[in-house]
């Protein structure tokens, strides 16, 4: 970083840190903490250097502090050998906008229980929709936790790192090596979680299970190996897979077994010295961001918890931390607790927040991005859809354009929303059985502190995707 450019936000700093090579000496933290939204705010609304410095700049300070990237693979396989009991099940929240203020509640949420196992996690397709790029995404959640004094490993996760069909289809390797360039890119950022989901090449026409998991177990595997060779030295990124896209028919413990039996075989055939997934995916009669009724109203999902259970067993057996649920944050409340009595590892929540965030925006700016989405995703519209199923299905396509917006809105609604999403996380964080659980992780996870190379931050960001209609959030 060049001389002028580490001057310049020392100053901005008031001088509350000291940068010396590719290492910053945090002088007065309570300082530090003061500017943390304004370093979040630089990175995400910014290009060039000072972007690239911001970025660089909150990597290391989180550092300096005890605030770390980390992997949640130990946790997970001492959860499946028994070690760490079943008593909570680990929420893994996509933040699709505002992320520094929504991962702001999480924190404030997380220190209320003395909760520490969360994850912060976001897709292939939302980085495209809601204009985040890793870096970016991670200078947001451990900005957050340096305002909030947050302290401790953070785990940060690629969501449905998916093939795309049709790209696969017509040249696969190139869409392969798209996947494996955006794998390197989260690593570079932190990020040491990594769903692994090429289960859109399962087919079910094939006549016996392995042959309808074969493409997704030889890719499951290949990919593991990969970030296993990409991994930094000592940690363990945790891999997870998934046997079934979200949405379809409910997973079996036939399918799980076809698939655990084939990844395992081919992984060994790959390395046989590599490890292996910590958690697997499965379909139990959710879909993502849940279905609206043409008056507006969402339809009832009926969980499959026994299956969830039953597949979490299987995965065990395997060595696996348990299984993982997509697509719940729109489930009632009180249906929460019972991913905790079943078993469930992990659960995934997105869609809520961001009803949330159109619930409580100025109305004026709700009306604004809902012209956006009338003219720009009109072809998207069918025939029999009501304008409340219109709106809910393709809002947040409105999300990454109106980013500028969503950081400049009064303070007083920005704060409301925090509150908002601040007493959602603490009732669902208490449902879900997170109180006390900073003291399971900091037993069971020691993260290892990364030194970001520079070169990462300031190369310019890896352009987004523009289609991603077929990928899951």
């Amino acid at each position: 970083m060049k001389d002028s450019l580490a001057k310049e936000f020392v100053t901005l700093l008031e001088n509350s840190i000291e940068i010396s090579g590719n290492q910053v000496k945090v002088l007065k933290p309570d300082v530090v903490k003061k500017y943390a939204r304004k370093l979040a705010e630089i990175s995400a609304l910014e290009k060039g250097s000072r972007s690239g410095a911001a970025r660089y700049i909150t990597r290391l300070i989180a550092q300096e502090l005890g605030i770390v990237p980390a992997s949640i693979h130990d946790l997970y396989i001492a959860r499946g050998t028994g070690e760490v009991k079943p008593t909570f099940t680990v929420p893994a929240i996509n933040l699709r906008q505002m992320t520094f203020d929504c991962a702001t509640a999480i924190f404030r949420a997380a220190r209320k229980l003395e909760a520490g196992a969360i994850i912060f996690e976001i897709a292939r397709s939302e980085m495209s929709y809601t204009d985040q790029r890793p870096n970016e995404f991670t200078t947001s959640i451990l900005a957050a936790a340096i305002a909030e004094d947050y302290r401790g490993p953070i785990f940060m996760q690629g969501d449905h790192f998916q093939v795309k069909v049709k790209a696969f289809q017509t040249d696969p390797e190139k869409e392969l090596d798209a996947l494996k360039s955006l794998m390197r890119e989260v690593i570079a950022a932190g990020w040491f979680n990594i769903d692994v989901d090429t289960s859109t090449l399962v087919d079910l026409d094939k006549k016996t299970l392995p042959e309808q998991q074969k493409v997704n177990v030889e890719l499951s595997a290949m990919f593991t190996k990969f970030l296993r060779e990409q991994q930094p030295e000592d940690v363990v990124i945790s891999v997870g897979g998934e046997i079934g896209e979200v949405g379809g028919h409910n997973s079996t413990v036939e399918e799980l077994h076809a698939y655990l039996d084939g990844y395992q075989a081919e992984l060994k055939k790959l390395d046989p010295n590599a490890i292996g997934l910590s958690k697997v995916s499965i379909q139990t009669g959710t879909s993502h961001g849940g279905i609206v009724l043409p008056d507006g109203t969402m339809a009832s999902v009926n969980v499959d918890f026994g299956c969830l259970k039953d597949l979490g067993a299987v995965a065990k057996e395997y060595g696996l931390g348990g299984a993982v649920q997509h697509g719940a944050s729109t489930l009632p409340e009180d249906a929460f607790d019972n991913f905790v009595k079943s078993e469930a590892l992990e659960i995934h929540l997105a869609t809520n927040f961001t009803n949330m965030y159109y619930d409580l925006m100025p109305a004026e700016l709700k009306a604004e991005i809902y012209q956006y989405i009338e003219k720009a995703h009109a072809s998207e519209r069918k025939a029999d859809m009501t304008d409340e199923q219109f709106y809910y299905k393709l809002r947040k396509n409105g999300i990454g354009p109106f980013k500028n917006q969503s950081w400049n809105m009064p303070a007083n609604v920005r704060n409301g929303l925090v509150d908002a999403w601040e007493a959602q996380f603490v009732k669902l964080f208490t449902l879900l059985g997170l109180k006390g659980t900073k003291q399971i992780v900091e037993k069971s996870v020691h993260p290892i502190a990364v030194t970001p190379l520079e070169k990462d931050y300031f190369s310019g960001d890896t352009a987004g995707e523009t289609d991603v209609s077929d990928l899951a959030d």
